[in-house]
């Protein structure tokens, strides 16, 4: 078994329909103005680093890393639900830490849903920590906010 992560097209099929999973994931748990998902036009954006995980030659997750005036956020983390617990999730993660580290971003920061409790986990395994609502963001009962310092 193994984990590439590797920069990625959000135009890709594969990873399309790995969006498009995680948009409709989102829509059914939170109401849309709680939804602060980027659009694949979004992130082919010059300061968006998309990035794919392949397992055994398959893309099975994505995730991006946004650069922003003073840190980077964390965008578009989804892994396919047939391919979770296999540690697609900590690969992601980890490589966006150290894409973060590479292009000198003091922290990383990301809005996740309150009712994704694993996804909570997973950042809290990489030193992530709550903080409060940053950025352009609103604060919001279904939001919860982290960074992690670089």
């Amino acid at each position: 078994m193994t984990i590439l992560i590797r920069r990625g097209d959000p135009w890709d099929p594969a990873a399309t329909a790995l969006l498009q999973a995680s948009h409709v994931l989102m829509e059914r748990l939170f109401p849309a103005e709680a939804n602060h998902y980027l659009s694949l036009d979004a992130l082919t954006a010059p300061a968006i680093h998309f990035f794919v995980a392949e397992h055994d030659g398959q893309i099975k997750g994505c995730a991006a890393l946004a650069e922003k005036a003073g840190y980077g956020e964390v965008k578009s983390m989804f892994v396919d639900p047939e391919a979770r617990g296999l540690g697609i999730g900590d690969a992601l993660i980890a490589h966006l830490i150290e894409a973060g580290q590479a292009l000198r971003m003091p922290v990383i920061r990301l809005e996740t849903g309150d009712a994704l409790h694993a996804a909570h986990r997973l950042y809290e395994r990489h030193g992530f920590q709550r903080r409060g609502v940053f950025g352009d963001y609103k604060v919001d009962p279904t939001s919860l906010f982290m960074e992690r310092a670089l």
